[in-house]
This record gives structure tokens, C-alpha cells and sequence, in this order.
């Protein structure tokens, strides 16, 4: 079974409409940030769960773009996932983390680091995993890796570290998996690297549909996985890297989606 270890179904039922595609024989690990969003998610989950199909995984969290984009949701999403983890309704926190790729989103910088504090100390808590986004900020990664390592696991969405600093997180006892997608087939030589040469045992694949599209098409899907897991066994094959057969990785990575979100 192939599983997709980030997407936003929310989203892509805005480009595709409805009744959304059932996506058979595909895990997909759902992030949110709003409560329409997650009760969306609840939906479809109890509709896979009721026609017997592969897990859909409820995550939630403050998005660190959200304070540049929305900043008034971001109180609503936070009190969103606090009530979300005291009822004990999702299965990991996430998407959250750092995001000063560009200078509209570090003007941010303090508040985003506030608010990952503030769910990373949710997630400790109630022992939930936790969907990191992180890009241009991995130094605040590390100066949390004691907490991130008392986590049952920690998923880097896109990765977009070095194979180094993923090496340096596992030293840490931080228990990463590293989720890969469309870049590895988009010519980003590091994410190329890094997914060519990490042990199999720490693989995710992902399609953040509808957000990371194929070159030449309008939007990522989750059937997309297919043609990313494909890239990733090429990948490994050129760096003789063990486990670099299609089928293979699917099946390893979808061992690590079910460890990695506990399903």
C-alpha cells in the first residue's frame, strides 16, 4: 500500500469538487489548521473507516505561515488544537514549525517561535507525534531537539535540510522520518541527496496535494506518490543505496507512515 505522509484534502476538494475522489488503496495523513478544515477530515475519515479503506490520519496545528497571512486565526487555531488534543481527536500536531523563507514570513519570526513552543509542549504532553514544516530555520530545530527527542516521532515535512543535519537529529535522539515529494523529481539536488542516501528505515513519501504539482500540471494529487516513489528508487539505484526498488519502498515507507503516525 502506497501512503502519502502529507496532503490537505481540504484543499484539494476546492480544485476538484465534489464527492472528492476515494483515493483507494492510499494511506493519506491530512493536515489542518482550521476547525471546517478538520471536521472536513473527520468526515472523510469516518467514511474510510466505515467502507473498511486505508487509514486516514487526522493532524493539526498552528501553520507558521499563518501569522503573516491571517494573524487573526492564529488565536482560534491554537485554542482549535488545544481542545483538539485534550479530547484526544487527532493523531499528531501538525503541520507546524518555522517558515522564514522570504521576508514577509521573518517579520514573524518571534511569534512563530512562541507558537511552536506552545504546541510542542501540547504534543509532549498528550505523547503525540509532530508534522514539523520547516524551511530556512533549522537552527531552531536543534535548539529543540532535547524536547522534539522525548516525542514518539517527528515527521519533516519536505524535507529541506542536509543528509548532515538529518544524521546529526538522529545522534540527537530525535525520532525523525524525512517525508520526500515532487522535488526530488524537480531537479532540488539537495532533497535528491539526501533521499538517495538516508537509511530506508526513515523514509516517508508525500504529495502535500495540492501544493507541490508535477512540472506541466495545475495541482499535486495523491496518486502522484506513484510517480515519487519511482523517482526515489531511481535515486537510490544511481547511489547504490539499499532498497531501491519501487515496490520495496512503497512498502518500507508505508511501514514508516504507520510507526511514524501510529496507525
Amino acid at each position: 500500500m502506497a501512503s502519502d505522509a502529507h496532503a490537505h484534502p481540504f484543499d484539494l476538494r476546492k480544485l476538484e469538487g465534489e464527492p472528492p475522489r476515494s483515493r483507494e488503496g492510499i494511506a493519506i495523513a491530512a493536515s489542518a489548521w482550521s476547525a471546517e478544515e478538520w471536521e472536513y477530515h473527520r468526515a472523510l475519515r469516518d467514511q474510510r473507516t466505515r467502507g473498511g479503506g486505508p487509514p486516514l490520519v487526522l493532524c493539526f496545528a498552528v501553520h507558521p505561515q499563518l501569522p503573516a497571512t491571517d494573524g487573526s486565526a492564529v488565536q482560534r487555531s491554537l485554542e482549535t488544537l488545544e481542545q483538539l488534543v485534550a479530547e484526544h481527536e487527532i493523531s499528531a500536531v501538525g503541520e507546524a514549525g518555522f517558515d522564514l523563507y522570504d521576508g514577509t514570513f521573518r517579520t514573524t519570526e518571534d511569534l512563530q517561535v512562541r507558537l511552536f513552543k506552545a504546541q510542542l509542549a501540547l504534543a509532549r504532553r498528550a505523547r503525540l507525534p509532530m508534522v514539523l514544516h520547516v524551511r530556512k530555520a533549522m537552527d531552531h530545530v536543534f535548539a529543540l531537539s532535547r524536547p522534539l527527542s522525548e516525542l514518539p516521532s517527528v515527521i519533516f515535512h519536505s524535507y529541506s535540510g542536509t543528509l548532515g543535519e538529518a544524521e546529526a537529529l538522529l545522534r540527537r535522539g530525535v525520532n525523525a522520518y524525512f517525508s520526500f515529494g515532487t522535488t526530488i523529481i524537480l531537479n532540488h539536488k539537495q532533497a535528491m541527496t539526501v533521499c538517495a542516501k538516508l537509511p530506508p528505515e526513515r523514509l516517508l513519501f508525500e504529495t502535500d496535494a495540492p501544493y507541490q504539482s508535477l512540472r506541466g500540471r495545475p495541482y499535486s494529487v495523491p496518486e502522484d506518490l506513484y510517480t515519487i516513489i519511482e523517482a526515489a528508487a531511481r535515486l537510490r539505484r544511481e547511489a547504490s543505496s539499499p532498497v531501491a526498488e519501487k515496490e520495496e519502498l512503497e512498502r518500507i515507507s508505508d511501514e514508516n507512515f504507520r510507526k511514524a503516525y501510529g496507525v
